[in-house]
């Protein structure tokens, strides 16, 4: 809890203060983890269920760790048009989690959002920063291997 009292002490944490408050523990954790947010409801004197009402709200909030390897699927018009659906299905299938889980050993998590940026690229996906541009299911299972699993190239 030491990193939460640094994170409290930069702030006056007042109510208005919840949302920079998430953001930075966002920041430190990598998501915002319950005890913590339990904390935090006792530091700022607000209730957990409007800390929690807070967080749901805006999707910038997580309450599951990402994995080591973070890979966000655009499915924005060109994206959507192009087949990131299809992209989509193909991940769940070869990781065996669902849009906003991560794997059992914590090296993918996947997330759908609504454009990142790079419709003349359509479809796309990123890998944590790493664009990858007019993907195609059949490439899944070489840009994502899983532990234990040798793909040929």
């Amino acid at each position: 809890m030491q990193k939460l009292k640094e994170i409290l002490k930069a702030h006056p944490g007042k109510r208005e203060d919840i949302i920079p408050l998430l953001q930075d523990i966002q920041e430190e954790y990598g998501y915002l983890p319950e005890n913590v947010l339990r904390e935090l409801s006792k530091s700022t004197r607000v209730s957990e269920g409007q800390i929690y009402g807070i967080a749901t709200f805006y999707a910038q909030f997580r309450f599951k760790p990402k994995g080591r390897k973070h890979v966000t699927v655009c499915t924005g018009t060109a994206c959507h048009v192009k087949g990131s659906d299809q992209i989509i299905d193909t991940i769940k299938r070869h990781l065996k989690i669902e849009e906003g889980e991560t794997t059992p050993d914590h090296e993918y998590s996947l997330e759908a959002v609504g454009c990142i940026g790079c419709c003349s690229l359509a479809p796309c996906a990123m890998i944590n920063e790493k664009v990858i541009s007019r993907i195609k299911p059949r490439q899944i299972k070489r840009l994502l291997p899983k532990k234990g699993h040798r793909v040929s190239t």
